[in-house]
């Protein structure tokens, strides 16, 4: 298991070093030589933005949940940083095991806001692998992308390998299924034909198997499949069991304080107000509610539990 090495001292120059120690509490670190599957969950923002995102903690979650793989994260470094990791040739590191992306098989970005784009590219970059996807070999992790913005994803496509397209939870293990028994095939027709496996997910558009053709003007003209393994059109991934969607109810605590310093217990996704200006009042719809009401209150107990309530606030039950 190759490591990046961080002297101490040169932490010492940057704002807010904690951003880049790792070792919170409930982090699950693993042991790289032991797991098949290794996934980079990358977030285009800082630390205390990253650290309050939901979904790539349910990702997290279920990833790590898994015997045969292993998620790590990695967040957007603030500019100093960024300057020191340039001027030392740091790469961009996982936080649990310092471990560079490169390393990885999978480096899967949350696209949450199109303002983060820059972010995405720069990451991929200080990470020592190609910006286009055309470019990258197969000593390359594959370049994956779920979240909002996924649901235009053409801006962007030409810098990924696979964009997840809905609810991913149910997608990313059968996407660590499929990578399994690919490298357990000694990846035959190397990553093409990693990525032809992974269009098959419902719910997966892959780029390079499609055709896009644009007016003189460049406004957005046409897509057509390419190639027999691509799903036409791609159908956003929906979960249809809502009663056992996967909950985190071991929250990652943050060394410092973050944008959202308090635990989180989803109850529903979406909205039910259907605003024309906001999307996630559209894409889940019919607005999912979940889990059932007869387990939030345990979720939210165990919750307590885990991130120190218990102990910080004894006096307070709060109805649970």
């Amino acid at each position: 298991m190759n490591r990046v090495t961080i002297d101490p001292v040169w932490l010492m120059h940057i704002q807010k070093p904690a951003r880049y120690i790792g070792g919170e509490w409930n982090s699950v670190v693993k042991n790289h030589d032991e797991i098949p599957v290794k996934v980079a969950l990358a977030f285009p923002d800082v630390y205390e933005v990253a650290m309050s995102h939901l979904g790539l903690k349910i990702i997290y979650s279920v990833l790590n949940a898994r015997e045969d793989a292993l998620a790590e994260r990695v967040y957007a470094p603030w500019v100093d940083m960024e300057a020191m990791m340039r001027e030392k040739h740091i790469p961009l590191f996982s936080l649990e095991n310092k471990c560079p992306v490169k390393d990885f098989d999978v480096l899967g970005f949350t696209m949450p806001y199109e303002m983060c784009y820059t972010n995405i590219l720069n990451m991929i970059d200080m990470a020592g692998i190609p910006v286009w996807a055309k470019d990258r070999t197969d000593e390359d992790p594959l370049v994956v992308a779920g979240g909002p913005c996924v649901y235009n994803a053409e801006p962007v496509a030409d810098f990924f390998d696979v964009f997840f397209i809905g609810e991913s939870e149910e997608a990313i293990g059968e996407m660590v299924d499929i990578v399994k028994a690919w490298k357990a095939e000694g990846k035959p027709g190397g990553r093409k034909e990693a990525i032809r496996r992974l269009a098959q997910i419902d719910g997966c558009y892959a780029p390079s198997l499609y055709e896009v053709s644009y007016y003189e003007n460049g406004v957005f003209r046409s897509i057509r499949p390419i190639d027999e393994a691509a799903q036409f059109p791609v159908k956003k991934r929906v979960i249809r069991d809502v009663d056992h969607v996967h909950i985190d109810d071991k929250p990652i605590l943050p060394h410092i304080e973050i944008v959202h310093d308090r635990a989180v217990l989803e109850m529903f996704r979406g909205c039910s107000r259907g605003c024309r200006f906001c999307q996630a009042g559209v894409v889940f719809r019919p607005v999912p509610f979940l889990p059932g009401g007869d387990d939030l209150p345990p979720c939210a107990r165990e919750e307590r539990r885990e991130t120190a309530g218990d102990r910080r606030y004894p006096d307070k039950e709060y109805g649970l």
